[in-house]
């Protein structure tokens, strides 16, 4: 069977920025522009909402001006909408080329939203697509709550459809706006619309309200759909839309008669920068992006990936450009020790590997999490080696914090048998603390890794003298590790994952 290709369109920037909290400024959204037409290679992306603000317009002008350079602007695209010519002065001064027009897919829409008859709304679709194409604007329809017009006015879809059939109509755009359609429904409205119009493009844009969105794209595409709209991360309204890097997966791995053109090494990369933009974590067990979701934590998992791959699948995570890991606690057995402590290059003999298994479920059993980095202070005391000792201790600090004051640190930090002392201001008490022990180093003509991510918790319902874990993220040349620290006291804890990072480091 020959396999077709089907057009992936983002709509990050214009229908995932419709998360709650989420707004990129005009330079965020170059970058990700950028970033998703010429690494993840999507065959299209919406960027924006017409007329919205100055803000939407400049950035709008940004991207419009670097795809003309890069002669992409075909692969740019603007939601616009029925206003009688507004919509269509604002792309001309954009300079975009195709619009996404944005129409009534259900009677219940037409009806108490425009309060309009459906005579009435065909004409004012003519017209817009008319003037459109007198101004060189290429146009997509987009059928707004078109599956709730499936499952209750289909009579009245048809009959738009027919209108839109006779237009000059690139793309027919069918979102299931709620969120509401099965997979069966998917397909079985998709496969009556594709027969009965074979000559023409539709795109199918899922949302996620019973987590049914990849499901339902790949439904779409058994029916024959000729495009999918995917969003990083799966951002959008209420649950969101349907994830990027799961759907290309789902297509890469279940559906041979369909291909893309997406880069799935940069699937990874994509989703954590957006992550960063918006400030929205990745939930740890999403699919394909989530920090666990390559982490065997059994020690049955881990003994049966050195048997034959036992435990693997064909998601293996260097086709997203990322490692499996094998996660350290009271589930944990010999074969997750061993594939730890071979990560490091230490090797220790069976005995040895049993004394540090057992400590390891004792920390489980105590809620401690285990990490790569807490493993040689692991294996420090339980061995009793000497060669691991602490050789740099944080012995003593002055932390000062005063209203219209910046804050100072004063510390005493011994470095093998010598002990220095120095003090700085910073920005914040940790900051101030950090100051100093840079200076303490760099008399020692000695460089720190550099801090790149800081992450304080507490237990979930706890009060305020719970116990506060900070985990602290560092950089040195091109590798990173992290270190944490435990105390009720955040800038204390902040401090012991710091003097955990100095004997590391």
């Amino acid at each position: 069977m020959k396999s077709r290709a089907i057009e992936i369109m983002d709509t990050t920037l214009r229908d995932g920025e419709q998360t709650s909290g989420v707004a990129f400024p005009a330079g965020e959204k170059l970058a990700l522009a950028q970033l998703l037409l010429n690494e993840l290679q999507v065959d299209r992306i919406e960027i924006a909402s017409a007329r919205v603000s100055e803000g939407e317009l400049k950035a709008v002008k940004e991207i419009s001006s670097w795809a003309k350079k890069e002669n992409k602007l075909h692969q740019i695209e603007v939601l616009t909408f029925l206003d009688g010519g507004p919509s269509l002065q604002w792309m001309q001064e954009t300079e975009v080329i195709t619009q996404n027009l944005l129409t009534k897919g259900s009677l219940n829409h037409l009806k108490h939203q425009l309060k309009q008859t459906p005579e009435a709304h065909f004409k004012a679709v003519r017209e817009h697509v008319s003037a459109a194409k007198k101004m060189g604007i290429e146009t997509n329809v987009y059928l707004e709550d078109w599956s709730n017009g499936m499952q209750n006015s289909p009579e009245y879809v048809w009959a738009y459809l027919e209108v839109l059939s006779q237009l000059p109509i690139k793309r027919f755009l069918l979102p299931d706006t709620l969120g509401v359609l099965s997979p069966d429904e998917t397909y079985t409205f998709l496969d009556a619309i594709i027969k009965r119009y074979p000559h023409c493009h539709f795109d199918f844009h899922g949302h996620n309200d019973y987590d049914l969105s990849v499901a339902n794209a790949m439904a779409a595409l058994k029916a024959g759909v000729h495009g999918l709209h995917l969003t990083v991360n799966g951002m959008g309204e209420r649950a969101g839309n349907a994830p990027l890097a799961s759907a290309i997966a789902v297509i890469n791995d279940f559906m041979p008669q369909c291909h893309t053109n997406i880069n799935e090494k940069a699937l990874y990369k994509v989703s954590k920068l957006v992550a960063a933009f918006t400030g929205f974590r990745i939930p740890i067990n999403k699919p394909i992006v989530g920090a666990n979701v390559f982490t065997q934590t059994a020690g049955i998992h881990a003994d049966g990936d050195s048997k034959n791959n036992l435990y693997f699948n064909d998601l293996l995570p260097e086709r997203f450009g990322r490692k499996r890991k094998y996660a350290l606690g009271k589930t944990s057995g010999k074969s997750n020790i061993q594939k730890n402590l071979a990560e490091l290059g230490i090797q220790l003999n069976d005995a040895e590997v049993k004394l540090v298994t057992q400590r390891i479920i004792e920390l489980g059993d105590k809620k401690e999490r285990v990490t790569l980095d807490d493993l040689p202070f692991i294996i420090s005391d339980v061995l009793e080696s000497t060669a691991s000792e602490q050789n740099i201790k944080i012995l003593s600090y002055v932390l000062t914090h005063a209203k219209g004051l910046q804050p100072t640190a004063s510390l005493s930090v011994q470095i093998e048998e010598k002990v220095f002392e120095e003090t700085a201001a910073g920005d914040g008490q940790y900051d101030a603390f950090l100051n100093a022990l840079h200076k303490v180093y760099k008399k020692q003509k000695r460089t720190l890794p550099r801090l790149i991510d800081y992450e304080v918790r507490i237990p979930p319902g706890s009060n305020s003298d719970a116990l506060c874990e900070t985990s602290i993220t560092w950089k040195w040349e091109d590798k990173e590790f992290s270190t944490r620290g435990i105390d009720t006291d955040q800038t204390v804890s902040a401090i012991k994952a710091t003097e955990k990072m100095l004997n590391l480091f």
